[in-house]
């Protein structure tokens, strides 16, 4: 094989599963069309999932100028009247990061690909463009045509070979239109209108300070703050008007208008979009994976678009790396699907049913709506908070008892370590398998879990020893203070006194009795041995 690992695409989602694979050591080959990043922002917002990736990626000083704390969303009806409102979780923050960032799209994409020449094992290509993807029973070839620099020299195809594709080609996905794939129709297909403006200096003073969904008759449309001086409309485009119409600067200068006098900002884009709500019935094909807006494309009323796409290479390209290795079984990459599909059609489905209060255009629905949600305010006057919408893992590579925290994100606490250092704890771990038990566990038994580990697999695993205590002297170098007792408190409000956690951070299984968790890791090395998906064993007695 020429490569362990072809990505098509170098959006956002294809140069995380790049940087991903880098660290993984894949030797890997990147291809892209575009020469240059677009210049314009898509997406805007994602959450603290994915800024937890680009922690582990060690992004996070770099992303900073280019990202911003999201602010929570205000539903207002036609009078302007509030009728619902989604907050973000406080701190201290489960995951280390505030609970939701917006950001500059072409920055942060420039410094993905600028990270991807710290790894030698992966080879970009840009002004690549691949023209046939084929795959059998013991690998994949993508044939492609490279751009030359040489005037009057063809372009002459040339065909690599890999073990895996992973197709990031986006939502029109030639790969994905040439295999036949279909997608699933979620119903919704609605025209907007999106823009971005820059803010004049001294300008935009009388804007909201929050996000605002303007829940209206005549024209549903989003406000949201982005960072620095942009700031972003969505408006939905009215029976009668045309795409190309709409784009039109005199046309988004009256809606405008509304907030802004023309004279106080610069349209940076004008864009129309159809939003839809799709998700791949197949997002596998022998050996190539669908990824990002080839498998699915959301609404964005929950900024989830991107963050989906990034799950699923976080998710998929550890689980690669285990069976290119040898290290598992083929059988783990089934729990792709397995995982991602249910999770994503659930985020859209919720995403989904947010754009469909806001698009409400009966005025009689339209009241009843706002009723409905004035007495959910009324019960509930904090609002909902953002990170509650997200659903956790529900089938998949996960302990075979129901019960507990399996599938749910595991949180990232600031810890100070026995060298005296603090940090959050990926920071400390990696990501990669660990064992995290609490501080009064006893010695004997956490030896027991770590020699079943080393017996039963050879893939590494971090053990996490967590209180809330100071350290004492001496401490083993696997022994954490909890600073804020984020993880103390979530182990106890789930009672477990054992959780084994996945590389992608994802909660494998927890134990109420440490030593139960002997079990637990037999039933992991098991299922990471398994040929096929229907080979994985339910014997542990964890959550």
């Amino acid at each position: 094989m020429d490569f362990d690992l072809i990505i098509v695409g170098l959006g956002p989602v294809g140069a995380v599963a790049a940087n991903l694979a880098g660290e993984a050591g894949l030797r890997t080959l990147v291809l892209e069309k575009s020469v240059t990043v677009f210049d314009k922002p898509r997406a805007m917002g994602f959450d603290h999932e994915i800024m937890r990736i680009f922690g582990n990626l060690g992004l996070a000083d770099k992303l900073a100028p280019y990202v911003m704390p999201y602010r929570p969303s205000e539903y207002r009806t036609t009078d302007s009247s509030l009728i619902r409102r989604i907050e973000a979780a406080e701190p201290p923050f489960q995951l280390g990061w505030a609970p939701n960032y917006v950001f500059m799209q072409p920055q942060i994409e420039g410094i993905l690909r600028e990270n991807l020449a710290r790894f030698p094992s992966v080879t970009v290509k840009l002004g690549a463009q691949v023209e046939a993807v084929t795959s059998g029973d013991d690998g994949a070839s993508v044939t492609v045509v490279e751009s030359s620099n040489e005037k009057n020299l063809p372009n002459v195809p040339s065909t690599y070979r890999s073990h895996y594709v992973l197709a990031c080609d986006g939502g029109t996905s030639p790969i994905r239109t040439g295999l036949g794939l279909e997608m699933e129709d979620l119903d919704f297909d609605e025209p907007w209108l999106v823009v971005d403006i820059v803010l004049k200096d001294g300008c935009g003073a009388s804007l909201p300070a929050t996000n605002v969904q303007y829940c209206e008759i005549e024209r549903p449309c989003t406000f949201v703050v982005g960072p620095g001086q942009v700031r972003r409309w969505e408006f939905m485009i009215n029976a009668g008007e045309t795409p190309a119409q709409a784009t039109e600067p005199a046309f988004v200068r009256r809606l405008i208008s509304r907030w802004l006098d023309e004279r106080e900002y610069d349209i940076w884009r004008a864009s129309a979009y159809r939003f839809h709500a799709l998700v791949l019935r197949q997002w596998r094909s022998q050996h190539v994976f669908f990824l990002g807006d080839a498998a699915h494309m959301t609404p964005p009323f929950l900024a989830q678009g991107m963050c989906q796409g990034i799950r699923d290479a976080a998710n998929l390209v550890w689980k690669l790396t285990l069976v290119n290795r040898g290290a598992a079984g083929p059988g783990l990459l089934d729990t792709y699907q397995a995982e991602r599909l249910p999770h994503v059609k659930q985020t859209t489905l919720v995403t989904k049913s947010l754009g469909k209060v806001i698009c409400e255009r009966n005025p009689v629905a339209a009241l009843e709506r706002d009723k409905r949600l004035l007495e959910e305010m009324a019960a509930n006057p904090r609002g909902t908070i953002r990170q509650s919408l997200i659903p956790p893992l529900n089938a998949g590579l996960l302990a075979a008892s129901s019960d507990g925290p399996r599938g749910q994100l595991f949180p990232q606490p600031l810890v100070k370590t026995a060298d005296g250092r603090q940090c959050l704890l990926d920071e400390a771990t990696g990501m990669t398998f660990r064992i995290v038990v609490e501080n009064d566990t006893d010695a004997a038994i956490i030896e027991r879990m770590v020699a079943q580990w080393d017996a039963l697999s050879d893939i590494p695993a971090a053990r996490v020893v967590i209180g809330t205590e100071p350290l004492k002297a001496g401490a083993p170098s696997y022994a954490y203070q909890d600073a804020d007792g984020v993880l103390v408190s979530w182990m106890q409000r789930h009672g477990c006194a054992v959780v084994i956690v996945r590389p992608d951070h994802y909660v494998y299984g927890g134990c109420r009795k440490a030593e139960d968790a002997v079990a637990m890791i037999s039933e992991l090395a098991a299922a990471l041995r398994a040929s096929n998906a229907h080979e994985y064993s339910a014997t542990s007695a964890c959550a």
